[in-house]
């Protein structure tokens, strides 16, 4: 079958906190040409944007009417992708330790989860997308043709973290950031609305001992088998 007649599919990478699934959807959708959408990066939006407002983020008619006050987008160019909200550039700003946790309270609240269901939803409904999060392959797109979840240990996730807040400046202990992702873990999992869940028909990737060119190499292969190009 010839590129051109390649369908454009819908592509769910879900998986916990520190997994890579952000790396991994980026590099992803541009080995196939499609758009990212990060799904995650919108939550952490609502989150930053409530913690400059002063918002209590348990106060879901102070969240619902931020977000209908959001316009939240993503520009991609020179090979970067940027998190515009309201035209500002938040790329760095919605990457602390402390939006992270402040996401994963944000997130479980129902007026935060409709209003960025539907722009997610109207944003991938006609293909060549992969979107990542908890629960893409659950409730945002459940139909999408494919699904990944994926993983790793919770000491080599939080490894990974550590060197990426390092990297950036942050003043972080290994030790504080394995806490951390623990403790993302069990908020992420707990929360009644739209917990961390694996669907059924998820293919399970470990990136534990992988390296970001084998899990990449393990995605694009289910893909365009199943866009019908092998």
């Amino acid at each position: 079958m010839s590129g051109s007649a390649e369908r454009k599919l819908i592509v769910a990478i879900d998986g916990p906190s520190g997994a890579g699934k952000s790396t991994v959807t980026r590099a992803l959708a541009d080995r196939l040409g499609y758009i990212n959408i990060d799904t995650g990066a919108m939550f952490r939006a609502v989150a930053l944007m409530a913690r400059r407002g002063g918002i209590d983020p348990e106060d879901e008619n102070a969240l619902g009417k931020l977000c209908t006050g959001l316009d939240i987008d993503f520009d991609r160019s020179d090979g970067c992708c940027r998190v515009l909200v309201n035209g500002e550039d938040v790329s760095t700003a919605i990457r602390t330790p402390e939006i992270s946790l402040l996401t994963s309270v944000v997130s479980a609240k129902k007026v935060v989860r409709d209003y960025l269901l539907a722009l997610q939803r109207r944003m991938g409904e006609r293909g060549g997308v992969v979107l990542e999060g908890r629960d893409i392959g659950t409730v945002v797109f459940p139909t999408a043709q494919v699904k990944f979840f994926l993983t790793a240990s919770v000491e080599e996730r939080g490894r990974r973290r550590f060197e990426e807040l390092r990297a950036k400046g942050a003043s972080v202990t290994l030790e504080q950031t394995i806490v951390e992702v623990e403790q993302r873990d069990r908020q992420d999992l707990q929360r009644t609305i739209a917990p961390l869940r694996r669907a059924d028909d998820a293919i399970d990737i470990d990136s534990t001992s992988l390296t970001l060119d084998e899990v990449l190499e393990k995605m694009e292969a289910v893909v365009r088998a199943k866009a019908g190009r092998q």
